[in-house]
Order: C-alpha cells, then structure tokens, then sequence
C-alpha cells in the first residue's frame, strides 16, 4: 500500500471515529437522567466497576483528563451525594473517592436510560461486526495510551 493511500485510509478511519464519537456523546447526553453529564456518568461507573477507592490523580489518569476537570467532576458528584471524598489517614494532602449508594442507583438510572440507544446500535450492526471490531478499538487504544 502505498504511503498517499495509507494517509488517506488514516484520515477516513479518525474521520469516522470523531464523527461516531460526536454523535454518540451528543445522543447519549440527551438520554442521561437530568442534570448528569457524559464525565458524571463515565466516573461513576468506572467507580461502580471497580468498587474500590481511587485518588483523584488516578481518575485523572484513567481518564486522560488533568487533575483540575477531575476535581471539576468530582465536587460536582459529592455535591449531588454520588461520591464520598475522604482524606487519606496516612497522608492529609491525598484524597479518597468512593462511589455512594446514592451515585450506585444514579449510575443504574443511567444505564437504563442508554442501554436500549447502544444496545440498538449493536442489533443493527450485528453482534458479530462489533466483536470483531472491538480487538482492534483496543488495540488502537492502547497504541495511543502508550504514545503519551
């Protein structure tokens, strides 16, 4: 293949990403419950998933975001009594975030408002399409993660 097709093929690929990206997040937004936002809905369910603690810089990092919009996120989800933040007892400057059982039933509320919108997607797609489309969104992912 030559070096112009491969550009070409780069440039199509990242088009339709950053175009199915826009969509889904625009689609996605309007199905959360009221006054949750796409960040909202991702941390607590990474926080739902994991059922631990994570610091605030290790959010940051799982998300690729800076320190400053987790922070964001996260008063704006201890605000609404989804997060619990608690001091770290070793170290005073460091900080704990566990999800609530408040943030627990927001996150199911959430999911059960999108599920049917992705889960359509999947349907007309095909289930076999997205298995063997995910290996390579992961490996794509992880491509770009170690480029940092």
């Amino acid at each position: 293949m030559s070096e112009s097709s491969v550009d070409t093929l780069s440039v199509a690929l990242f088009s339709e990403m950053f175009m199915a990206d826009q969509l889904a997040r625009n689609r996605l937004s309007k199905a959360l419950p009221k006054g949750m936002e796409l960040s909202h809905f991702s941390v607590l369910n990474h926080l739902a998933r994991l059922n631990d603690e994570k610091s605030p810089a290790q959010l940051a990092k799982a998300f690729h975001v800076t320190r400053g919009a987790m922070t964001n996120t996260l008063n704006k989800l201890e605000w609404a009594g989804h997060v619990h933040i608690r001091p770290d007892w070793d170290d005073a400057r460091r900080k704990f975030v566990t999800i609530s059982p408040s943030g627990r039933a927001a996150r199911d509320a959430a999911l059960q408002a999108i599920t049917p919108i992705i889960g359509n997607m999947v349907t007309k797609i095909g289930p076999d399409k997205v298995r063997n489309v995910l290996p390579v969104l992961r490996e794509m992912r992880q491509i770009l993660s170690d480029m940092e």
